[in-house]
């Protein structure tokens, strides 16, 4: 019982001083090997693992629902050995691939067609497949994201404003050595009632240097 308040406790707070923009949760770790035009954020991330769900629709309904299945799923909906499962710690960003939008502005698209949505959490740097606990509902999966290279493009605003900044994404790393090597997707780090002005959003692609 107690550590369920602490848990909860610990998430309001977060949730508080995040509508001024500050963040404690825990981000996946990355080295940064390049820019583009002082705009562009090229990083290396290690070896990670994330839970994901696909939708068949990208509509607000399913993106909540999306959202609800993962926050269930690190609140406790998982098979761990405690009864009532283990309580995984909140991360960010959270990762979006909408490929309804995705498909008008990307030259490779790489998500399948029956998953207009895909979202996921990153989880704790401590968790690997074999101890990332089990999810209970068979929408949930648990995934290993290999060693990857990607190119970010950040911006503050509204997530109405991601196919605009996607675009200018793809248009930046065209004149680049950097290639990108499917669909560029939205990286989210606050809340939807974090300060609009304060918010951390990112356009993000996978890349490879192509010379």
């Amino acid at each position: 019982m107690l550590a369920t308040f602490l848990y909860y406790s610990a998430l309001v707070f977060e949730g508080l001083i995040g509508v001024f923009g500050i963040r404690l949760y825990e981000e996946p770790r990355y080295v940064v090997v390049g820019d583009v035009a002082n705009r562009v954020e090229i990083r290396r991330y290690a070896p990670r693992v994330a839970a994901e769900v696909d939708m068949t629709d990208s509509g607000r309904s399913e993106r909540e629902q999306a959202f609800r299945l993962l926050f269930a799923y690190i609140a406790g909906a998982n098979q761990a050995t405690t009864p009532d499962g283990a309580r995984i710690a909140m991360t960010a960003p959270v990762e979006v691939r909408d490929s309804q939008r995705l498909a008008m502005t990307a030259p490779v698209q790489t998500q399948d067609a029956s998953e207009a949505l895909r979202m996921r959490f990153f989880l704790p740097a401590k968790y690997s497949m074999e101890s990332a606990p089990k999810p209970r509902d068979p929408r949930v999966h648990v995934i290993a994201i290999p060693e990857e290279t990607i190119a970010t493009l950040r911006f503050s605003g509204s997530v109405a404003d991601f196919t605009e900044r996607e675009s200018e994404l793809l248009h930046l790393l065209a004149g680049s050595p950097w290639q990108p090597t499917g669909a560029p997707y939205a990286l989210t780090y606050d809340a939807p009632f974090t300060l609009p002005f304060l918010r951390r959003n990112e356009a993000a692609v996978g890349v490879v240097n192509g010379r």
